[in-house]
């Protein structure tokens, strides 16, 4: 993987559509500007064993930001960002009323 994230890194692009889908997703005003260096940070923080490759598209996840980016790995271009949501184990009920 490691050829793969030099290869993003270096060739990371972006459409128009994709920064307003970016912010839907995300729930955010983020400039262009400011999504292109948290992507680019999150690739570049993200150890290879979060890249995850399935046909022509790449996802990297990365948990320190609640992320998983979708890169098509032929053309490098961010496809979406998805918020991951997280799922503590630490779960537990009142069963006081429970009958």
């Amino acid at each position: 993987m490691h050829n793969d994230k030099a290869k993003i890194l270096n060739r990371l692009c972006y459409t128009e559509l994709v920064y307003e889908r970016i912010n839907k997703r995300l729930h955010c005003q983020r400039s262009k500007d400011e999504i292109e260096k948290l992507i680019f940070k999150v690739i570049n923080e993200t150890q290879e064993q979060f890249f995850e490759r399935k046909g022509k598209n790449i996802y990297i996840t990365n948990r320190e930001e609640n992320i998983k980016i979708t890169i098509n790995t032929n053309t490098c271009r961010v496809i979406t960002v998805d918020r991951i949501i997280k799922i503590t184990s630490d779960i537990r009920f009142d069963v006081t009323n429970y009958k």
